[in-house]
Formats: C-alpha cells, sequence, structure tokens
C-alpha cells in the first residue's frame, strides 16, 4: 500500500515521504494514530506542488543570502579606543559591538552569533571576521580598530 507520512516515523521516512509499506502495517499502525494517510492521486498531486513551492522558496532564501553576502564581503568598520601604553585596548572589541556597527553603518542587521570571533579584539590593527550566513556563505569582513589618540591629532 502506498501511503504518504504526515509525521516523521522511525526507520520509514520524513513527513512528506511517498512510501510504500504493507498493508497490515499501514492499516493498523500508521492510518488509526494519523502518521499517514493513503496516497490518492489528489494528495500525490497535493505533494508535488507543495515539494515545488518549497524548492521556489529556498532558492529565493538562497539568492537573499548570496546577495547579503556579497554586500558584506566590501564592508569595512573602523572602531576607535583608547590604547594603553603596550598597545592593548582598555576594553575589547566584540561580536557584539561589530553587529550594531553593521546595523548602524551598513543598515544590515547581523545576530552576533553568526559573527566568528573566536575571542574579542584586544588590540591595535586590521583584522579578518568572517559571518556565517549559510551553510556555504562565509564572507569576511574588515575591523580596523585605530586609537582615538592618534585620530585626535590627525584631525
Amino acid at each position: 500500500m502506498k501511503v504518504i507520512l504526515l509525521q516523521d516515523v522511525d526507520g520509514l521516512g520524513k513527513a512528506g515521504d511517498l512510501k510504500e509499506v504493507a498493508n497490515g502495517y499501514a492499516r493498523n499502525y500508521l492510518l488509526p494514530r494519523h502518521l499517514a494517510a493513503g496516497a490518492t492521486p489528489g494528495l500525490i498531486a497535493n505533494r508535488t506542488q507543495r515539494i515545488a513551492a518549497e524548492q521556489r522558496k529556498l532558492d529565493k532564501q538562497a539568492e537573499v543570502n548570496h546577495q547579503l553576502a556579497e554586500r558584506l564581503a566590501q564592508v569595512a568598520l573602523t572602531f576607535k579606543a583608547k590604547v594603553g601604553t603596550q598597545g592593548r585596548l582598555y576594553g575589547s572589541i566584540t561580536s557584539q559591538d561589530i553587529a550594531s556597527a553593521l546595523r548602524d553603518a551598513e543598515n544590515v542587521t547581523v545576530d552576533r552569533r553568526v559573527i566568528d570571533l573566536p575571542e574579542p579584539i584586544r588590540s591595535l590593527g586590521t583584522f579578518s571576521v568572517s559571518v556565517k550566513i549559510a551553510s556555504q556563505l562565509e564572507p569576511k569582513i574588515t575591523v580596523n580598530v585605530v586609537d582615538v589618540a592618534a585620530t585626535a591629532v590627525a584631525q
């Protein structure tokens, strides 16, 4: 008997899968527990339409992610910080600071947890920080940390 799974069933498949199962298994277990429905031509057509709609949605999301990755790859953020005698910052630049700067400067909202910063930045210099947008998209943004006293003298 052919059935369409309505819920994930261990050892059988995931919701939406079309499976061939024994008649007794379908009648006595899957159908009474509403884990599956009989595979009528209407349900099969509906399943095909759902799969196509889901694929279109995934393609559109991938395109949006790709555009965001291209935009982020061109971003360079500059942070002004107080520096001690040995070139170390009094504070640190964290992923939250980077996310806030992206939101303010570039109008791009990124969750701080997707910014790959193993440890906070505590020294002057230029750093390359990756942002994980999707599984294969990790653009790198440039973070410049400059001394607030040096920029005041230059102006």
